[in-house]
Order: structure tokens, then sequence, then C-alpha cells
């Protein structure tokens, strides 16, 4: 299986479009960090918000941002030592360790997407119950083993409902996902944000908010979604220029939530025209802006992983029952 994506990861790089290195620091030699990234994802306006305000070079990192279609590449990436960091979830790292790769996670972004649908959808009036997908076509961005579906599938487990064979999921890429939707392919599609709002700003709904299911599911703040992840040896050897990395990252969020120019430069890689759905968008990034601390965010994983653990079992969440205190980073 490993050898399979190997390959796959071999094959999608030859066709990605590497960002070109920053300008060394005059401080202080720049490090190197090789980054697989996802090319729609908010992850690639960060890094060239940070190129473009010069953050890069004030860090002193060196970074080469390999761009790749889906989430699963970038995965493939990380573990056969293409990359030395990527973005995705606590949930399929807590898989990984459990696997036996010893993989690490930091915080990134709360912003989570929704189950998309028609605004004349014939549903009840009001947000749809687990019980309005039996029998429907979902898109699901992202892969079976996306954090967002697992979360759906445990929530609709609560109620009884059991998606897997009640409903009939498609796993694909977000952009073509979003195109079956509007095509009228798929009853319904659970998007990443950024997809989430593109569809809003085009007369779709939110049916099934996953900001709820959070809720529905026992946390008690905004959940942590997304993350670095990068493996423990790395950690374990380059600590301070991680640490540089994380301030570089948290100044280029901040000039993205409140500065309209840093905003409008990167608006042309998000794939969204027009004023109304920028606006969208833009609002569903300052949401996931991280304002807890790391310790909270775990504490809340935590829970929701018992949640998973005893509604799904191995086939949500892996073998073990409680989350890893290793799975988050801890500088």
């Amino acid at each position: 299986m490993r050898s399979v994506s190997r390959r796959l990861f071999l094959a999608a790089s030859a066709a990605a479009l590497t960002l070109p290195s920053a300008e060394p620091s005059s401080a202080r030699p720049a490090e190197k960090l090789r980054l697989a990234i996802q090319a729609t994802g908010s992850f690639a306006w960060e890094l060239a918000t940070a190129r473009a305000y010069g953050l890069d070079r004030k860090a002193g990192i060196d970074f080469e941002a390999t761009r790749l279609a889906t989430t699963a590449a970038g995965k493939v990436a990380l573990i056969g030592g293409g990359a030395d960091l990527i973005l995705s979830d606590w949930l399929w790292v807590a898989r990984e360790r459990g696997l036996g790769t010893p993989l690490v996670f930091y915080p990134h972004s709360t912003a989570l997407g929704a189950v998309m649908a028609k605004g004349t959808a014939k549903v009840p009036a009001g947000p749809w119950k687990a019980a309005d997908l039996v029998g429907k076509k979902i898109g699901v961005a992202g892969g079976s083993l996306d954090k967002s579906w697992l979360l759906l599938q445990a929530w609709a487990l609560k109620q009884g409902v059991d998606l897997k064979a009640k409903a009939q999921p498609v796993f694909g890429a977000p952009p073509l996902l979003a195109e079956k939707l509007a095509q009228g392919e798929l009853d319904a599609a659970l998007e990443f944000f950024t997809f989430a709002a593109r569809l809003e700003g085009n007369g779709f709904v939110r049916a099934i908010d996953m900001a709820e299911v959070e809720r529905d599911l026992g946390a008690q703040h905004p959940l942590i979604v997304t993350g670095y992840v990068f493996t423990q040896d790395f950690a374990a050897k380059n600590a301070d220029r991680l640490k540089r990395f994380f301030a570089m990252m948290t100044e280029a969020k901040k000039l993205l939530a409140d500065n309209d120019e840093a905003f409008a430069r990167i608006a042309p890689m998000t794939g969204v025209s027009g004023p109304k759905t920028l606006a969208i968008l833009r609002r569903y990034y300052r949401q996931g802006v991280p304002t807890a601390t790391p310790a909270q965010y775990e504490a809340d994983a935590a829970a929701i992983f018992k949640v998973l653990a005893e509604v799904g079992g191995p086939q949500l969440v892996g073998p073990a029952t409680e989350l890893d205190p290793g799975v988050f980073y801890r500088p």
C-alpha cells in the first residue's frame, strides 16, 4: 500500500507547481523547509502572503512549496519523505500513530466546511438531520478518512443512521464535487470551507453546518480542524525552525484577516469571483483563525476522539480508544 502511494506521489510531483524560494534574510542564513500543499487551500494563500510581505526573510525560512491536487497526495509526500511538513487533521495523525508512524500535529485553523445543498432541496425547513441524508448521493471532499466525513458519520450514528450503509457517499476532489453538485448529479456535498463559501455565494445552502456537528458531539470550543503535520524526528531536530515558521504563519494569518490589501493580493488564488462570495470566504477564514490555547484544542480533540471511538469504533478512529497524548506537538 505504501509503495503504491509512493508511486502516486512521484507521479503527482512531476506535474506539481513549485513556488520559487525566498531570498535569504540578511539577518540570518535562511533554513530550507519543504512543504506539500493543496493548490486551492488557505495554506497557499498564507504562504503567498508571507512571501509578499517579507515574513519569510524575517523568519529566516526558505520554504519550497510543492502544490498538489489533493490532500491525499500531501499525506503520501510526508510519509514518503518528499516533504517536511503538510497541512492535515489530527484524526489522521492519530490513526497513523496507531499504525506506528510517529507524526505530530500543531494547530492551524478551526475553519470547517458544511454539507451543501441546493436552496430548493426538498427537505424539512431548517438544518438537515441525519435522516435527511438517507438514500441521498453525497459528495465527500477529502476521502474516506477525512475528519469531516468521520465526524458526520459519528453524528449520524448517534441519531441511529449509518451513513455508509444508508447514504451513497461519493469521494472526490473539492472542485469536481462542487461542479457535480451544481449540475444536479449529487444531492449534497460535504465540502471544505473554501468551496462551501463558493457554493453559498452561488445560492446553495449550508444544509448541515459542521460547526454544529462538533458541538453536538461535545466540543466546548471551535474544534481545531487543520494543523501543521510533521514527523516526530523532524520536530526533535528542528524546534527553533518550527517556532519561527509558526510565528511567520501567525503574522500572515493576521494580515489576511485584518488587512484589506493583503486579502486582495491573494483573492485571485481563491478561485472566487465577485465581492459577495469573497466576503463570505473571508468571513469563514477569519472565524477559523485560532484563538484558544493549544491545550484547550487538545482537550476538545481528546473528548471528540472518545465519542468517535464509542460511536464508530475502529472503522472511524482505528484501534485506539483514547487520543494518543503524543498527537499534539508541544514545543
